[in-house]
């Protein structure tokens, strides 16, 4: 998966939000796995996966064609962005600690 930035949370925050309660976890799951199929996708042919999109977490999310972004007064959609983290702590391979794991430990304690 591509290294991840605000939209790709808040994206995969919107799809969950249209999923009922008791799928959101998996969805998420599935979201990652999307990413990560299409960015071995796009390494592999220089294309974007048909589906999936570029590699981005944003890009397998719109493919699933989110609602609008809701405030952040909303306790449901703050809900579904903490899940997304959570989902990315716990699961998701994080590009960034892949990234500090190939630098090395001289170079993971200066990222």
């Amino acid at each position: 998966m591509s290294p991840l930035v605000h939209g790709d949370v808040t994206a995969a925050a919107r799809v969950l939000l249209a999923a009922p309660f008791g799928n959101r976890r998996a969805l998420a799951r599935q979201l990652l796995r999307e990413a990560t199929c299409a960015d071995a996708h796009r390494r592999r042919t220089g294309r974007a996966h048909p589906f999936w999109g570029n590699g981005t977490l944003m890009s397998a999310a719109l493919a699933h064609r989110p609602p609008p972004e809701p405030a952040l007064d909303d306790r449901d959609y703050l809900a579904c962005l903490r899940l997304v983290i959570d989902v990315l702590l716990q699961d998701g391979a994080h590009p960034a600690q892949e990234r500090r794991a190939l630098a090395g430990p001289e170079r993971a304690n200066a990222a």
